[in-house]
């Protein structure tokens, strides 16, 4: 068991409790000054876990296309997510970070690509699934802060 992982998977309890109340419409919201919505958030982080994690490894996706590719860095929500939808990435959010574990735990993530658009923005190279995984633990408190600031304005 690698120790991130399970505080990533705390994170997404942490998150997936403090908007529990919201209703489909609120996590659909993007305040105004906003590019992203609650929802998107969520999305989001499952994706990057799907791109960093199996693509770059050379692996399949473990989560359906739809909930990858317009969830990406540099895309924003196009259509409301109706509650089925929501219901689905609430899922997903904490049972694709277990396959993780699961994966990570049979050795799966041998061989790696490391990913240019870190090294650009950030100015890192991740350069194989340790550093992928502790990326993503930095990656989900950012997106964490997001999603807790938008609530304040939903």
């Amino acid at each position: 068991m690698y120790n991130n992982i399970s505080k990533i998977r705390g994170f997404r309890l942490f998150l997936l409790r403090h908007i529990d109340d919201l209703s489909a419409g609120q996590l659909n919201i993007i305040p105004p000054g906003h590019n992203n919505n609650i929802i998107w958030n969520l999305a989001h982080l499952t994706a990057v876990v799907q791109m960093m994690c199996y693509e770059r490894s050379g692996l399949p996706f473990t989560i359906e296309g739809k909930y990858v590719s317009p969830y990406l860095s540099g895309t924003r929500p196009e259509t409301f997510v109706e509650e089925a939808e929501i219901k689905n990435i609430r899922e997903l959010f904490i049972r694709s970070i277990d396959r993780l574990q699961s994966d990570f735990d049979k050795n799966m993530f041998g061989r790696y690509t490391p990913s240019v658009r870190i090294s650009e923005v950030y100015g890192f190279t991740v350069t194989n699934i340790h550093e992928a995984i502790d990326y993503l633990l930095y990656h989900e408190g950012l997106h964490s802060g997001s999603i807790l600031s938008l609530k304040h304005l939903v």
